[in-house]
């Protein structure tokens, strides 16, 4: 049984000491539990982004640890970056990942709010899900004046006080908000001008607070001598990036203005980018921000333990988890070839068609990563139907549609597997000439997992009592012929 999980987001006032963000890193996980997954650094902003998971206690024990390194180390009377900020700590959310409810995330928050208050002797607020206070909700609106604003309100403005901790600002690490909330994408656009002006018109025009569009807050500013939207979107089922990228894309037009690229800041739900959504962001790095790759990788086994397991005597994983992985890696290998090949002077012409390839087989290779798991999942449910009492008259159906279920599954591998074929001949043709031979791999690898996957398919659609009921399927596959 899976144990219950959240993620936990502290941001932290220090983008450009690597000795300080490397502590923070060791704070976090010196604490047994937690795994760090990503980590997000930006001189501009001068900003760090911490995201781990970890069971509910720890997850408090980690982000206090790296809360007393913040204010040990990072001064915020001598902090200048992009980004708005009022603590060290700046904020700490929790977030609901398995098996955890919004309302145990609350009694996370308040807990640690607590105890670092306690401790450190830092004013902390708390907002969105945890919020005591309607007009805390909304971290801009705890945020506003930022450091320096709360520092002169704070102890003689009685709206200002804070719900844990000294009703005076702490001199050097400020203060902190601390809260619960569902999953929350920050989400960057670039424009192609140096006008800040027109990213904070872009920014007014799509914020919720604005009249825009809904669960989106949004800001303007200037970033690598370009002009920045940034944008946190709070609900990704209401409000996608896509549609967002969207709403900027014409919102820039009207000013004569394009869209460089846009860019993710931490983790985000797969559903947000598999696919053509990554492609139409423009967001060439997508697999390296997905939440659920993420913890599958800290939790799973490493590539030894599955192949011992492959190698044992269980019947999984098996076959048809080994077409998957192979598929999996010919994505691996599709996405290196392209990202030798972007940016690249010398393939300046096919950059943007290389940018696509990158972004689908990224998509590609998530999705057969999760079809290793699902094909030993629909070998179980076979083994179940098959241990029905023999005069249970449900076995036979039963039996029917775990094995049709068993044989979709190779079915979907060799469809994702074939379209990488296909990809990684075109890389191959277009893509870094001294990287042609990893294309090639790939290719054969693709083949085999339609090959593999094929034979799988046969074998559940054979062991159908009507082998007709499965025939279609079996046909749809056999018609996948990657090219050589």
């Amino acid at each position: 049984m899976s144990a219950p999980l959240v993620e936990c987001v502290p941001n932290f006032s220090e983008g450009r000491d690597r000795t300080t963000i490397e502590a923070l890193r060791a704070a976090l996980t010196s604490v047994p539990a937690v795994k760090l997954l990503d980590v997000q650094t930006d001189a501009s902003h001068h900003r760090s982004v911490f995201t781990f998971v970890a069971p509910p206690e720890p997850a408090v024990e980690a982000a206090l640890a790296a809360m007393r390194v913040a204010t040990e180390r990072i001064d915020l009377t001598r902090h200048r970056g992009e980004h708005p900020r009022m603590g060290v700590t700046d904020v700490v959310p929790f977030v609901p990942v398995r098996d955890v409810t919004m309302e145990a995330c609350v009694g996370l928050a308040r807990k640690l709010a607590e105890r670092a208050a306690a401790e450190l002797q830092i004013p902390i607020y708390l907002y969105a899900a945890a919020a005591t206070r309607p007009e805390r909700e909304r971290l801009p609106d705890i945020r506003k004046g930022e450091f320096e604003g709360l520092r002169d309100r704070i102890g003689t403005d009685p709206a200002a006080d804070p719900d844990f901790g000294p009703r005076r600002i702490h001199p050097t690490a400020g203060a902190t908000a601390v809260g619960a909330r569902p999953f929350l994408v920050a989400f960057n656009i670039y424009l192609d001008t140096r006008e800040v002006a027109i990213a904070k018109q872009i920014a007014k025009q799509i914020r919720t607070s604005s009249g825009g569009l809904p669960a989106v807050q949004a800001s303007g500013f200037e970033v690598g001598g370009q002009a920045q939207v940034s944008m946190n979107l709070l609900d990704i089922d209401r409000t996608s990036p896509v549609t967002v990228y969207s709403a900027v894309e014409a919102a820039a037009r009207t000013h004569g203005v394009g869209i460089v690229k846009s860019e993710v800041v931490g983790l985000v739900p797969e559903r947000a980018l598999l696919g053509a959504g990554a492609a139409a962001l423009r967001l060439p790095d997508a697999a390296d921000h997905l939440l659920e790759a993420k913890i599958r990788a800290a939790e799973g086994p490493t590539l030894d333990g599955w192949l011992e397991e492959l190698a044992g005597g269980a019947p999984v994983p098996g076959g048809g988890s080994a077409a998957a992985l192979a598929g999996a890696l010919a994505g691996a290998l599709v996405a290196m070839v392209a990202r030798l090949t972007i940016g690249r002077k010398a393939y300046a012409g096919v950059e943007r068609r290389a940018g696509e390839i990158l972004a689908e087989a990224e998509g590609l290779r998530v999705e057969l990563r999760r079809l290793v798991d699902d094909d030993a999942a629909a070998y179980a449910q076979v083994s179940a139907a098959y241990k029905i009492p023999k005069d249970d008259p449900t076995r036979t159906r039963a039996i029917d549609a775990a094995l049709l279920g068993a044989a979709r599954t190779p079915a979907d591998v060799a469809t994702r597997a074939a379209r990488l074929a296909t990809l990684a001949g075109e890389i191959r043709e277009i893509g870094n000439k001294n990287a042609r031979s990893d294309a090639t791999v790939a290719a054969g690898l693709a083949r085999t997992a339609v090959a593999a996957a094929l034979e799988n398919v046969r074998v559940n659609v054979a062991g159908l009592s009507d082998p007709a009921a499965g025939l279609r399927l079996l046909r749809e596959v056999e018609r996948l012929s990657p090219p050589p």
